[in-house]
C-alpha cells in the first residue's frame, strides 16, 4: 500500500524549499548568492530572514532521507539494473541536458550583476554561454547528486545482498533512532571549514555529496522499516516539542551569523535541531497526513 505521508512531506517540503529561497535572495545576513537585504544589518533586522534559520538546516537532508526510503520500496519491486536505468532517465539525463537547454535563463539573472560590473567584458558569446549554463544549476544539483548517490547505493546495497545489515537496522528503538543524528553532526564535518576560492572547495560544500549520503542510507537501510516508522510516529509530538525548543535557542543564539558556513552548519546546536526536526515531521506527517486527495495527488505528481 502507499505510503501517502512519504509523498505528501516530500511536496509540501518543496514548498518551503521554495519559500526559502524567495527569503534567501533577499537576505542581509551575509548568506552568498542573493542580491542583498533591504538595509545593513544590524540597523536593518529583516526578521524575515528567521525562515532561513528555521528551515535550511533539515530540508535537504530529510528530502534525501525520503529519497532514500523510496529507493528501498522501489528495488523490492524492480530489478537493481532496471531501477538504475529509470533513475538515470528520471535524474541523469534532466540534470544535464536541462542544464543546456533551459537552465542558461536561470544564470542569466544569476550573472546580471557581475555583467553590470563588466565581468563578461572582452568574453567570447559562446564562452559566456557556458558560464551562465552552470551558474544556472540551481535545483539540479539535486537531482545530480541523487543519482550519484544511487550509484553508490547499487554498491553498498550488493555488501548487503541478504538484507541482514537491513534487519539489524530495524531493531533500532527511539533512543538509537535519536542518536542517529551523531551521524548527521559528523557528515556534517566533511565540509572545507575555510574554502579556498581559487579551488573546488566551494563547490564541494555546496553539492556536500557524503554529508547527503548519510540521510540517504539511513532512509534505505532504518526508516524504510514499518516498525522503524511506526516508533517515530508514536514519538512525534515529544520529538516536535524537543526540535521546537532547539530551534528557538538556535535561532536566539545565532540570528545574523551566516547560517550556511561550515562551521555553522556543523555546530551541535544546528545538527540537533536539523535532526529532530526530520524525525518530528516524518513522525507528525504519518499520524496526521497520511492520506491524499485531488489536491495532493495533483502536487505529488508536480513535485
Amino acid at each position: 500500500m502507499r505510503k501517502h505521508w512519504i509523498d505528501n512531506l516530500r511536496w509540501v517540503t518543496v514548498l518551503l524549499v521554495l519559500l526559502y529561497h524567495v527569503v534567501y535572495f533577499y537576505n542581509n545576513k551575509g548568506v552568498f548568492g542573493g542580491i542583498g537585504g533591504f538595509g545593513e544589518y544590524p540597523a536593518c533586522r529583516q526578521y524575515q530572514d528567521v525562515l532561513m534559520y528555521v528551515l535550511y538546516p533539515w530540508f535537504m537532508p530529510l528530502l534525501f532521507l525520503l529519497a532514500g526510503i523510496s529507493a528501498r520500496y522501489a528495488l523490492e519491486r524492480h530489478s537493481a539494473g532496471e531501477w538504475f536505468r529509470a533513475r538515470t532517465r528520471k535524474l541523469l539525463v534532466p540534470g544535464t541536458v536541462g542544464l543546456f537547454v533551459f537552465h542558461w535563463m536561470t544564470g542569466y539573472f544569476n550573472t546580471v550583476v557581475a555583467a553590470r560590473q563588466g565581468a563578461f567584458e572582452g568574453i567570447p558569446g559562446v564562452a559566456r554561454y557556458f558560464m551562465m549554463a552552470f551558474s544556472g544549476t540551481g535545483p539540479l544539483w539535486f537531482i545530480q547528486v541523487l543519482w550519484l548517490l544511487s550509484l553508490v547505493l547499487l554498491a553498498v546495497r550488493a555488501l548487503d545482498r541478504r538484507d541482514r545489515f537491513r534487519a539489524w537496522c530495524g531493531k533500532a528503538n527511539i533512543v538509537w533512532i535519536i542518536l542517529l543524528g551523531v551521524l548527521f553532526w559528523l557528515g556534517e564535518h566533511t565540509l572545507v571549514l575555510e574554502p579556498r576560492p581559487e579551488t573546488a572547495d566551494g563547490l564541494w560544500n555546496l553539492y556536500k555529496p557524503l554529508f547527503y549520503l548519510i540521510p540517504f542510507l539511513l532512509g534505505y537501510f532504518v526508516f524504510s522499516h514499518d516498525a522503524v516508522q511506526e516508533r517515530v510516529k508514536e514519538a512525534w509530538v515529544p520529538l516536535m516539542a524537543c526540535a521546537a525548543v532547539s530551534g528557538v535557542v538556535l535561532v536566539a543564539t545565532t540570528f545574523g551569523q551566516d547560517n550556511t558556513t561550515p562551521a555553522y552548519l556543523g555546530s551541535p546546536l544546528n545538527c540537533l535541531y536539523g535532526w529532530l526536526m526530520c524525525l518530528a515531521l516524518m513522525g507528525w506527517f504519518q499520524a496526521r497526513f497520511d492520506g491524499t486527495g485531488r489536491f495532493a495527488g495533483y502536487m505529488t505528481r508536480s513535485s
